[in-house]
């Protein structure tokens, strides 16, 4: 008998203990869970709403204030380079047509090599001399004849003249061209209405309701006194917003598109400057066709193009249609041979997805996978798995521009993904971020591009053999919509993005150089120009 009370009391005790740590696991499984190391999963994006659970981010958050002196310090530097324009009519803007552009020390004969250099002196639309510079200009020589095309380098001495430089990469008649792409007033405005809303562009998000759907207005930032969905980075702290839809949860969001608002924050006269017979306006004049002649000149060898080259100013030239980097040179690669066993994340924009349609169009054994996305934008995925080769292009976190609807039930920040790559040297990244930044305010894009900086040096020393190339953005057609859209707010990001990466080991595939030398004018170049520039990309990662 006395053996079956202790039998029934050692139950009792076994019942009690079970029931204490059940109790303890329901109640607070992340701690549990950490303290015996096991594997714990949360969202990517924390849906701040009503929400009592707790978030373990993937690293440990920078602090926001280191975060946000850094993005203060990029933008000061810009703000330097910028300054207040402010003018009393359109007579007092720089004009293309009284500018002068004067070739320095002319020549009967240039060779191959050379350098020429063009005085430009600014003059508004009375004829009087500028004393001040900031004109946006864009300077290209040409010879359509023979395909060929190189941009030249701009040096601004502030007091209204400007030094033109041009290398003289090949013989044969060449066009020298300098265009005024902005005055420097209507390069001011800008600059002070970009910072200045959110709204140029708006967003409409898709929420499922049972069978139904539920849209609403979504943006980077909503003034609304109604009940919002906060979609945030929970280690970057950057969100994204939605009107909450009436009895739909949050986490019910799954579809996106947007539209451009008629709204603007530029005054009258300050549009004025930005009609298109304004924009792009030749300077050089009827003085600007050259002949370059090879006068023997024995071209030096130069090494091939690798990986972690420094950069030069003009990054190279075309010539029939052809790239042909300044300070290296691209050795003939097959293409196959050089992605077998690599695995390429492809991160970023539309023209990084005709990365992925050249790659699908030029290795025919690639097969994709439907990843059950739809749209442009969706994910993709291409393989061939007797090569052991893995290409994939995602596209970046918000904002993202689409009058087409696109997907966001997967969408995520760059730097997230980053951070769940293991890296190792057959990975290689790509990212190019831009194109959908123009229209908002550039911290936007500073404290986006500043995060994936962050994930990248994480990335590097966890896996230094991990190759990462960035792909600068391309110009775009000068007849776009200037105030959202224009190449000189692509400017200033192409500025900031050099100035955040450049203490990383990582490539540069500089397609603001290039698209300026092939004369594209088109955010989504022809397949040469995209070949081109995965000329360069194999070229670094074999």
């Amino acid at each position: 008998m006395k053996m079956m009370a202790s039998r029934n009391s050692l139950w009792v005790l076994l019942f009690i203990v079970i029931f204490l740590v059940s109790f303890t696991v329901f109640r607070n499984p992340p701690e549990l869970w950490t303290m015996f190391k096991l594997p714990v999963s949360f969202n990517r994006w924390n849906l701040a709403m009503n929400s009592s659970c707790p978030t373990v981010p993937l690293n440990p958050p920078v602090s926001p204030k280191e975060t946000e002196l850094r993005v203060r310090e990029i933008l000061e530097k810009l703000n330097q380079q910028i300054p207040p324009r402010p003018f009393p009519h359109l007579n007092t803007t720089t004009s293309a047509t009284h500018s002068t552009a004067t070739i320095l020390n002319p020549r009967d004969k240039y060779c191959v090599g050379d350098q020429l250099r063009v005085l430009l002196e600014a003059r508004d639309y009375l004829g009087r001399r500028k004393d001040y510079g900031g004109d946006f200009l864009r300077a290209r020589m040409s010879s359509p004849a023979l395909k060929a095309g190189a941009s030249g380098k701009v040096t601004d001495f502030n007091n209204g003249t400007y030094l033109i430089s041009f290398t003289l990469f090949w013989e044969g008649p060449v066009f020298l061209s300098v265009l005024l792409i902005h005055p420097s007033e209507g390069v001011s405005a800008l600059w002070r209405a970009r910072s200045q809303g959110y709204d140029r562009v708006t967003f409409t998000g898709q929420f499922v309701n049972g069978a139904s759907q539920v849209h609403t207005e979504c943006a980077l930032i909503l003034n609304s006194s109604v009940e919002l969905c906060q979609y945030l980075d929970a280690q970057d702290q950057e969100a994204f917003y939605c009107v909450k839809p009436p009895d739909v949860p949050c986490a019910a969001l799954t579809h996106m598109h947007s539209k451009n608002k008629d709204v603007s924050y530029l005054s009258q006269q300050e549009r004025s400057l930005f009609v298109r017979s304004n924009i792009g306006v030749e300077i050089m004049g009827k003085s600007n066709v050259i002949t370059v002649s090879k006068c023997n000149k024995v071209a030096p060898v130069k090494e091939k193009c690798k990986f972690g080259m420094a950069s030069v100013t003009p990054s190279g030239y075309v010539w029939k249609n052809t790239w042909n980097p300044a300070s290296c040179s691209l050795a003939p690669i097959k293409i196959k041979d050089c992605l077998r066993g690599k695995f390429i994340h492809l991160m970023g924009d539309s023209t990084l997805r005709q990365w992925m349609d050249y790659f699908k169009s030029i290795v025919n054994t690639l097969r994709s996978v439907d990843l059950h996305e739809i749209g442009k934008l969706k994910h993709q995925l291409a393989v061939d798995l007797d090569e052991k080769i893995n290409i994939q292009w995602q596209k970046h976190g918000y904002p993202l521009i689409g009058s087409l609807v696109y997907s966001v039930k997967e969408i995520e920040n760059i730097a997230r993904i980053i951070d769940r790559t293991g890296g190792e040297k057959n990975t290689i990244i790509v990212i190019s971020l831009g194109q959908h930044f123009r229209p908002f305010p550039i911290d936007v894009f500073i404290r986006r591009a500043v995060n994936v900086h962050r994930a990248l040096q994480r990335l590097l020393l966890r896996s230094p053999d991990t190759v990462v190339i960035l792909k600068t953005e391309n110009i775009r057609e000068l007849s776009s919509d200037v105030e959202r859209l224009s190449d000189f707010h692509g400017y200033t990001q192409y500025l900031a993005l050099k100035d955040i990466f450049q203490d990383l080991n990582v490539g540069v595939i500089d397609a603001w150089d290039m698209t300026i030398a092939y004369g594209t004018n088109n955010v989504h170049p022809p397949q040469h120009v995209v070949g081109s520039q995965i000329d360069i990309f194999l070229n670094y990662i074999c």
